[in-house]
């Protein structure tokens, strides 16, 4: 067992009581693990025929499952690299599916780094509206770009932005909102040992603090009739019921409404703040010694009446000078059969970027991607993104070449090698069971490696 810090334990045999018992003997045991399909790419079903791993559903999210660690390393399974699916605690996947988001909304993720929430978010939309990622921790974002550009996502654009610069921007825009709020982590120490020894009574008050910062930022975003959507992955009453009761008390616009996935989860506890209030009980807990999972808090806010934002106009963005755009539709014209890039470009630096429809402008805000990157506009070439051979399928591409998992040459094409080829000459989609792994260039029998070196295996 992980040594606990004393004050924690003195805090949650207070709060367990009786279930203290259960709740301590669960650090004893392993953490669960578990995985979530991601359904840009393929269906739950068509997974488990594929895969050669054990699993087993996980009530609250459709889309997921169990795996057993000891025998599975779906992280080492080449299906990982080319984003058929997330590996997320299952408990993590509670906010995301609480906030039920649908295809064409405008939705913020708040806190959204390292992307598991936001991939989520992103699958239910279906790559229909927009998607608004923001991480103000500028070390953090590079993994959230990179997750949900295995995703395949389209429609996200991700901002590195403290969340109040982002309040005035976009008052009364999105229909909803996730924060998943940077809390003490006291249900993570089963799997995060760093966690607990950064823990202390102090850290709690300070989280509490910086948790009603960013609720109350967030609150003037969302339209009248739009949900917000608040988790922690900590169980003290203070970065939860009690930080909810705050926010309420100074924003009665807002009400709770019951966690639609209640059935499976242990509800709130308003017996646990200094003044209870009984609504509370409508906010949810996921708790170790009641469900396969790590420990969560979730809950559910409506926006009633309110003052209405000001109308957003779609964004002006820097120009596409034409020489871009004729490098695009060249490339375009070469290596794709049925796709065209519809709607309008942005280019940043020579980087360009295909803007989601009526985003608003973004002028003065710190923008680590505009939206779904298409390539680098070279002097008289065009080379296409990483992101976007993801976000592609193989019966759009005039030219791929496919391999199964086994095959040796798929292991020697993630090593960063070329390979001897019979095709013609250009740009070629390399595909695992006709799912998109990266780009290659085809060349005088070789087909030269365009896979990106920072994920390349190792070759020992």
């Amino acid at each position: 067992m992980i040594p606990l810090p004393p004050d924690y334990l003195e805090q949650m045999k207070r709060l367990l009581g009786s279930e203290y018992s259960a709740f301590i003997r669960t650090y004893e045991q392993p953490p669960t693990r578990a995985l979530r399909v991601n359904t840009l790419k393929i269906t739950p079903e068509e997974l488990k025929e594929r895969v050669p791993f054990h699993l087993n559903p996980i009530p609250w999210c459709k889309e997921a499952f169990y795996y057993e660690h000891d025998l599975d390393r779906p992280g080492k399974h080449v299906y990982h690299a080319a984003g058929l699916y997330y590996i997320q605690d299952a408990s993590a996947m509670a906010p995301a599916e609480a906030l039920e988001p649908q295809p064409g909304e405008k939705v913020l993720d708040l806190c959204a780094a390292p992307g598991g929430k936001t991939t989520q978010i992103a699958a239910a939309m279906r790559g229909e509206g927009l998607l608004v990622a923001n991480e103000i921790d500028g070390k953090r974002i590079k993994a959230l770009v990179e997750n949900l550009e295995r995703c395949g996502v389209t429609n996200a654009v991700v901002l590195n932005e403290n969340p109040i610069r982002l309040t005035a921007r976009f008052a009364g825009f999105f229909d909803r909102i996730l924060i998943d709020a940077p809390c003490s982590g006291e249900g993570m120490f089963r799997k995060d040992n760093d966690a607990c020894e950064r823990w202390s009574l102090r850290a709690v008050e300070k989280c509490g603090d910086l948790q009603l910062e960013i609720l109350t930022s967030a609150a003037p975003m969302l339209r009248p009739g739009g949900r917000l959507v608040y988790s922690t992955c900590t169980f003290n009453p203070t970065e939860n019921e009690s930080l909810i009761g705050r926010f309420l008390k100074q924003h009665p616009e807002f009400h709770l409404i019951p966690v639609p996935q209640a059935i499976h989860y242990q509800p709130g506890r308003p017996d646990w703040m200094d003044a209870p209030q009984e609504k509370l009980t409508q906010a949810a807990r996921l708790w170790p010694h009641h469900l396969h999972g790590e420990g969560h808090f979730v809950a559910v806010l409506e926006k009633g009446e309110a003052a209405e934002g000001t109308k957003q106009r779609p964004g002006k963005f820097p120009p596409v000078h034409a020489e871009a755009v004729k490098q695009l539709r060249q490339f375009t014209k070469q290596t794709y059969a049925k796709h065209q890039f519809e709607g309008p470009l942005t280019l940043y630096g020579e980087h360009l970027y295909q803007v989601p429809e009526k985003l608003p402008s973004l002028k003065g805000l710190k923008v680590e991607r505009p939206g779904r990157y298409l390539g680098q506009v070279k002097k008289g070439r065009f080379v296409p993104s990483h992101a976007l051979a993801l976000s592609s399928r193989a019966e759009w591409l005039q030219q791929t070449i496919n391999f199964s998992p086994e095959d040796p040459q798929l292991l020697l094409y993630l090593q960063g090698e070329a390979l001897p080829v019979d095709m013609a000459g250009g740009w070629t989609l390399v595909t695992v069971d006709q799912f998109p792994l990266g780009w290659g260039k085809s060349s005088g029998g070789l087909l030269k490696n365009h896979y990106p070196k920072w994920l390349r295996r190792d070759k020992y």
